[in-house]
């Protein structure tokens, strides 16, 4: 038996591998692109699948299909949605502009799949047509870029905003554990007026809590699906209500509430839906990196550093120096941050490249976007799950550096003014002595009027906030 088949298209015949399920495009596009092996990950695939399912109902129900065709059309999207033949899907993801290979990749698999099923069952003489019926009333300009819609919002909220929800119930649980320590807060890398740790934390929770509601407000855009628009927008070769029967299909497969775009002609040109997603990622994104740098800071040391909150070990931290241990989660942390920017500037970049009816830049946008996606998504969860749970605090090292950073002169500011406090700071400083002791040893204050003005927890508390800890309360 051969090793290979032959196949054809309106350039001619081509040499296929026998038991490949796809044709004579996909095969060209093979040999024109052998670029970087990277292909559109498994989460696009399904999402074309899902496309393609949703047309061949639309389809029949609009009288276009014959429903032996299309059922098995049905029947092969539904064996890759459930994760089958995901190796025929071959494509680089550097190919023809605007995906058409990737179209036709998705097409040919499906209907030498769905000829495979028909002579299964005896129909033997029925060809199932990649361009004439998995690809009927579509183009790849209007379900590449339903694919990529689906496909992100799918992922954002089966993952990312999982992951990030749970992140922020960890720092929650450890804002509330850390309530009572006080520390020293610290502006410009200087020592500044104290701070609680729990605070701190509270504020991580609150970064990821408004980053999880921008992405989901954000993701929102990505509801609307350019499905029905075919080459340009026009619809040409659907019928009167193709687009309307399809979107609610994909509603019924994914669970999720898609709707007609309200401008097909808008949709296919832009990918502004997209670039208003990548950019509610890079506000969190952002946060992420705060967090993870900040952590990175407290936990250093053991002995030279901050110290002032310690990490699981989870693994050694060095092939020479035996027993260190370093801070690898918020660095891997960070190593996903700084990857998302460089995927969200390749789809900006790529989004900007519409032309006239068509953004041909569409693969690249799809593999960025939800590369992003998916490495938040688990660099969010291995960060929650082996770090910040495991988080301890070192409440001594806090209350000692809180108590002796000189910026506890602020609190003196109203009983001595300004300049005086200042003067106290820099001679506590060269003396190495306490604030409270130095107002003391002056005379400036009683010990129970500088004990009561320089309580760091009483510090912490914002006027408006009761507190049990606020003297006097």
């Amino acid at each position: 038996m051969s090793d290979y088949r032959i196949e054809r298209d309106t350039l001619g015949d081509v040499e296929v591998p026998a038991q490949a399920l796809y044709g004579a495009q996909t095969q060209r596009a093979v040999r024109n692109f052998p670029i970087s092996g990277l292909r559109l990950p498994p989460e696009f695939i399904r999402a074309q699948a899902v496309t393609k399912w949703a047309a061949a109902r639309a389809n029949m129900d609009g009288g276009r299909l014959d429903p032996d065709i299309g059922g098995a059309l049905v029947s092969a999207a539904e064996e890759i949605l459930a994760g089958q033949h995901h190796e025929h899907f071959v494509v680089d993801v550097f190919q023809a502009g605007a995906g058409t290979s990737q179209n036709m990749n998705m097409n040919e698999v499906l209907a030498h799949r769905a000829s495979q099923l028909l002579a299964a069952r005896g129909l033997t003489e029925v060809r199932v047509s990649p361009n004439d019926h998995a690809n009927m009333g579509q183009s790849t300009n209007d379900t590449i870029h339903v694919a990529i819609h689906v496909a992100a919002y799918c992922e954002i909220h089966r993952r990312l905003i999982p992951a990030a929800e749970e992140l922020s119930r960890a720092l929650r649980h450890k804002a509330v554990e850390f309530d009572p320590i006080v520390k020293a807060g610290r502006t410009h890398f200087q020592d500044a007026v104290p701070v609680r740790l729990g605070q701190e934390f509270g504020a991580y929770a609150t970064m990821v809590d408004k980053g999880v509601h921008r992405v989901s407000h954000a993701a929102g855009a990505l509801r609307e699906l350019a499905m029905g628009g075919s080459a340009v927008g026009t619809g040409l070769n659907t019928f009167p209500g193709y687009r309307r029967l399809a979107v609610g299909y994909i509603c019924e497969i994914t669970g999720h509430e898609f709707v007609p775009c309200e401008d097909r002609f808008e949709a296919m040109q832009c990918f502004d839906a997209v670039v208003e997603t990548v950019g509610a990622l890079r506000v969190l994104v952002t946060s992420l990196r705060k967090m993870a740098a900040d952590l990175i800071l407290l936990s250093s040391g053991p002995r030279t550093g901050l110290s002032e909150i310690r990490l699981k070990p989870v693994q050694p931290g060095s092939s020479i120096m035996p027993g260190k241990v370093n801070p690898v989660l918020p660095e891997m942390l960070s190593m996903v941050c700084f990857h998302a920017l460089g995927n969200d500037m390749a789809v900006v970049a790529a989004a900007q490249a519409g032309q006239l009816e068509l953004n041909v830049m569409m693969p690249i946008i799809a593999y960025n976007l939800l590369q992003e996606i998916a490495i938040l998504s688990g660099g969010m969860s291995a960060f929650t799950e082996h770090c910040v749970w495991h988080i301890e605090a070192d409440e001594a090292t806090c209350r000692r550096n809180a108590e002796r950073s000189p910026a506890l002169a602020t609190a003196l500011n109203p009983a001595i003014g300004y300049f005086r406090a200042a003067e106290l700071a820099k001679e506590a400083l060269d003396r190495d002595l306490l604030i409270r002791d130095l107002v003391v040893e002056r005379g400036l204050l009683s010990s129970d009027e500088a004990n009561q003005l320089l309580d760091v927890r009483a510090m912490t508390i914002p006027p408006d906030e009761p507190d049990a800890g606020r003297p006097g309360s």
